[in-house]
């Protein structure tokens, strides 16, 4: 099919030695591409049992050798990126990146991959734009202009004084010393401006807007390994790796510093930054786009509302914001404080305002103090909320305008929590239909209708009955237990037997695969750590993160950290491809 040539693959050790090969194959029967369309297809249990094997032979086949770091991939500074090292260089208050285009998900499914970060002619144009009003309101700022701009005094001359700026300019700015050759070219835009006329501060700016326009400020550049085998960064490229993680920004004074000593690679140096970043108020960066892009809310109120007429709750500006950063600052919360990951799942707090205390229809105690400001609150008992499930705006996201939706919310499951997406529905299955007369009423009766057909039932009786475990929420996730005047019945059956009953028994069989869940979990964060796709070796070093997890009750913190130490994060590839890093730390 294709000009694919399947015969090469019925050799024994076709697995080690084809690995691209059996890559596409297991890609394409897990999405029901293979068998080609007209041949008989698998049976939905022979598919998994084959993916699985696949899987499993890959996995040891990549493993067996030892980790080698991937390739480093040129890419330059994403929206967000932007903004926020604009805004910590400058010390503005203003979003400058707030003009530029947005990028699409790349990688693990997030826009700070390499592979969507390409600079185009409007890039340029609206970078330009950018930098303009950036340093216009720098200069215009008294404490904005105090951080980098030193002025001509009686000891100093404007060129003297634009040396001493750009000196100290340069190097943050770069994300790196200065090289020869940095200050010359940027002294010469300031002493282009000044002969024609221009007053420093112009000057100064026309020579700062040429440093933001560097492709050294714009891109996240490494210098290249020149030898066979794999390096440890830089300490500089290290620092940029770390910030650009847990910060999405440059580096701050620390991180330069302990550059600059060359310390920062040592394991126990890069292991005190760990909690100090993630405690810092920047990581609500990291928070918000991980956690948004992980779980896929950046989509409610862009391509996903819930129907205004029905829900016009959604709509309260207070709620919509309060719904919308409950699972951020939540995620923010378990990191800051190393909490148990377990807390994803089910937990006795959440964050809250007092309005979305009221939407719950929560009781909390007086002595929490609840406000209109988002806060850490220990929930009552039996308050059907803790984890992300019970949260509005993983439920509005999953839901349909106009009703909830167990399909989507059971896809939701296997593919934002355990990693597990379903396969993509036939062409020439029918949509379910809202109304009609001569069909049962009931959302449950209809999708037992629907997946009567059998091409459908392999999949739908994994989705389905996940999504019904979290039919008590309604589309804004208020609890209910009728609908449409009939009793809510959220019990679900999975294909290997498990029964349940609730959002509460469905966390238990969701802690009960808490390790497909933090697998998940940890290659999503690996990837968006790396800013790009994770190799198939790169899987290997999942697994040894998770063994560390186990080892220490899944603390977020030993998460994080065991990224960060890891080969792929710290190491660069050499010429010589794929050779590994022997010295993996235990």
């Amino acid at each position: 099919m294709g000009g694919f040539q399947a015969a090469p693959l019925l050799a024994a050790n076709s697995v080690v030695e084809l690995p691209v090969k059996w890559s596409r194959v297991l890609a394409r029967v897990r999405d029901s591409e293979m068998p080609p369309k007209g041949a008989p297809a698998l049976p939905a249990k022979e598919r998994e049992q084959f993916v699985a094997w696949v899987d499993t032979a890959l996995h040891q086949a990549a493993c067996a050798d030892g980790i080698a770091p991937g390739r480093a991939p040129l890419r330059r500074l994403n929206r967000g990126e932007y903004g926020s090292t604009v805004r910590d260089l400058l010390n503005i208050h203003i979003n400058a990146g707030h003009g530029l285009p947005a990028e699409g998900a790349g990688g693990e499914g997030f826009d700070n991959a390499a592979e969507t970060l390409f600079l185009s002619p409007i890039h340029a144009e609206k970078y330009l734009e950018a930098a303009k009003l950036a340093l216009e309101y720098a200069f215009s700022d008294t404490r904005s202009r105090a951080r980098f701009l030193t002025d001509p005094n009686a000891t100093l001359s404007p060129e003297e004084a634009a040396r001493k700026t750009l000196d100290a300019f340069l190097p943050k700015a770069f994300r790196r010393p200065a090289r020869p050759g940095d200050m010359d070219k940027y002294m010469a835009l300031f002493q282009t401006a000044m002969k024609r006329g221009d007053s420093y501060e112009q000057a100064m700016q026309y020579a700062l807007q040429g440093v933001l326009m560097s492709p050294h400020f714009l891109f996240r550049l490494e210098s290249p390994n020149p030898n066979p085998p794999p390096r440890l960064l830089d300490d500089y490229a290290l620092a940029s790796r770390l910030s650009y993680f847990l910060w999405g920004s440059m580096p701050d004074q620390t991180l330069f510093d302990l550059a600059s000593k060359g310390t920062l690679h040592e394991t126990e140096t890069l292991i005190a930054q760990v909690p100090r970043m993630l405690k810092d108020a920047h990581a609500h960066e990291f928070a918000d786009r991980f956690v948004d892009q992980w779980l896929n809310i950046r989509e409610l109120g862009r391509d996903i509302k819930p129907d205004r007429q029905l829900f016009p709750t959604y709509y309260d500006a207070e709620i919509q914001s309060a719904m919308r950063y409950e699972p951020i600052l939540f995620f923010q919360e378990i990191m800051a404080e190393n909490l148990s990951l377990m807390n994803l799942i089910d937990s006795k707090f959440t964050i809250l305002t007092n309005r979305l205390a009221r939407h719950y229809d929560l009781k909390i105690a007086a002595d929490q103090k609840i406000s209109q400001q988002p806060k850490r609150i220990e929930l009552p008992e039996n308050s059907h909320r803790g984890g992300l499930l019970g949260m509005a705006a993983v439920l509005a996201v999953s839901s349909l305008p106009t009703r909830t939706s167990p399909v989507l919310r059971g896809k939701w499951i296997l593919e934002s929590v355990l990693g597990t997406p379903p396969p993509p529905p036939p062409p020439s299955v029918p949509l379910l239909k809202e109304h009609d007369a001569q069909m049962p009423q009931t959302l449950r009766e209809r999708l037992e209708l629907h997946r009567q057909n059998a091409v459908c039932a392999g999949c739908h009786n994994k989705i389905d009955p996940l999504g019904f475990g979290l039919e008590n929420y309604d589309v804004l996730g208020r609890w209910r237990t009728e609908d449409a005047g009939k009793p809510i019945d959220s019990k679900g059956e999975l294909p290997d037997g498990t029964i349940f009953n609730g959002p509460q028994e469905l966390k238990g069989v969701l802690l009960a695969r808490k390790d497909l869940l933090f697998r998940n979990l940890t290659g999503k964060l690996l990837g968006y750590a790396l800013g790009r796709g994770l190799t198939l070796e790169e899987y290997c070093t999942v697994d040894r993160i998770m063994e560390k997890l186990k080892q220490n009750d899944y603390a977020s913190h030993v998460l994080i950290r065991e990224i960060v130490l890891s080969i792929p994060f710290r190491y660069q590839t050499g010429t010589a491809q794929n050779m590994s890093v022997r010295d993996y730390h235990q």
